[in-house]
């Protein structure tokens, strides 16, 4: 499956950004999808994880109560809503599908990376 991964900008301090994640390449029936992000200088870190199937949704605790992870089945689409962002979480962002395992947490435990989207939090 690939991936393309857009809507990432340049925001002010509490501003807003909606990151999409479309997948093509064959039937995208049900694939667990995972946002990471990666800033420079510094490991790749989950951020959040939704299941296709039924849309449940995980989140790392800097992403708490600011993060909507939500998919749209029909359009093969994956998005992260993002509110009252701050300049720490600058970084490039991407989505993983594939998942290997269980580890969703875990950036190793994917197939499939779309390819960043840079996102960038002026104070």
């Amino acid at each position: 499956v690939q991936l393309q991964a857009s809507g990432g900008g340049l925001v002010q301090a509490g501003g807003s950004l909606r990151l999409s994640c479309a997948a093509s390449g064959r039937a995208f029936s049900s694939y667990d999808m995972g946002w990471f992000r990666q800033a420079p200088g510094k490991e790749r870190e989950f951020v959040a994880f939704i299941r296709w199937s039924g849309g449940s949704t995980w989140y790392t605790d800097s992403a708490k109560g600011r993060f909507t992870v939500s998919r749209d089945t029909a359009k093969n689409t994956a998005y992260l809503q993002m509110n009252s962002l701050k300049p720490e979480d600058t970084a490039v962002y991407y989505c993983a599908a594939d998942l290997l395992n269980e580890g969703f947490q875990n950036h190793k435990s994917y197939g499939s990376w779309g390819q960043g989207t840079q996102v960038t939090v002026s104070s």
